[in-house]
């Protein structure tokens, strides 16, 4: 039987459940709305809405345009709508969704921010497979050979990425003059692209919506990355799963980018983010 604390944390008030249908109506569709259509989106008659939303309009969470009778969300909602996104800290509400994702995909989840080196990692949710994919809190990303980081690349201001593209390009002209004469019969690695390149690349990570490697820094890792945004439509944060290419699925329409967009999507809604 259930004591009394638990009965009461369950109980709701059914009428404010109904009449919050009219005001995820209001805010699903972004628009002003005519009382029957938004009767219509929360499956009720007007007659029954209309009380409710006077009711709203009492206490600030919508009002009515005079000229057309449309209804909008009013100061109480903004209000609430920017408290919120005041008190939302993106990698905290990130955290336990890419814990989930890491189950359901069996693959290590990471997510990454950006810093003043560039794609830093600062959450990491291990894969439950025996084998997984081992990343350290604090390991910086390539901007230019890790999914990573050309995914800020593509969704950071331009000048931003061309920025730390010489940065990278500096790190690896000094690195090369200081390494040992034995290296020098060794295979070169793969020169840094130029600006125009680069930029190519990242019209690319553009039209997917996402960004991918396969190799490019451990041979036979793999790995794909999902953008988060916030409520101005900037890039919060990359949620990245890295795996063993054997058993990482890559492709862009696979079951390891849908539940990567799907996380990260939820991520942003949660965050303010309007749809893509």
């Amino acid at each position: 039987m259930a004591t009394d604390n638990g009965d009461r944390a369950q109980r709701g008030i059914q009428s404010i459940e109904v009449g919050g249908q009219l005001l995820r109506a209001l805010v699903h569709h972004g628009r002003p709305m005519a009382l029957k259509d938004l009767a219509r989106e929360a499956d009720m008659s007007a007659a029954k809405a209309h009380p409710y939303m006077v009711s709203f309009g009492r206490l600030g969470l919508i009002e009515q345009d005079r000229a057309s009778g449309h209804y909008l969300l009013g100061p109480l909602a903004l209000q609430l709508g920017l408290i919120s996104l005041q008190q939302a800290d993106p990698v905290h509400v990130a955290t336990p969704l890419v814990e989930s994702l890491a189950q359901e995909i069996g693959h290590t989840t990471a997510i990454a921010v950006w810093g003043d080196r560039g794609a830093t990692i600062v959450r990491v949710a291990e894969s439950p497979a025996a084998l997984h994919m081992s990343m350290r809190h604090g390991t910086v990303f390539s901007l230019t050979s890790t999914a990573s980081g050309r995914l800020f690349g593509a969704y950071l201001p331009a000048e931003e990425a061309q920025r730390m593209l010489e940065q990278e390009r500096r790190r690896e002209k000094k690195s090369a003059s200081a390494a040992p004469r034995r290296h020098v019969g060794m295979p070169p690695a793969p020169p840094l692209p130029d600006w125009k390149g680069f930029e190519a690349q990242l019209h690319a990570v553009r039209e997917h919506g996402m960004s991918r490697s396969d190799g490019e820094i451990v041979p036979g890792v793999s790995a794909m990355s999902a953008p988060v945004f916030d409520h101005t439509g900037a890039i919060a944060l990359a949620i990245t799963a890295i795996g063993t290419t054997a058993v990482f699925d890559a492709s862009w329409d696979g079951p390891v980018a849908v539940a990567l967009k799907r996380c990260a999507g939820e991520v942003s809604e949660r965050l303010g983010a309007l749809r893509r």
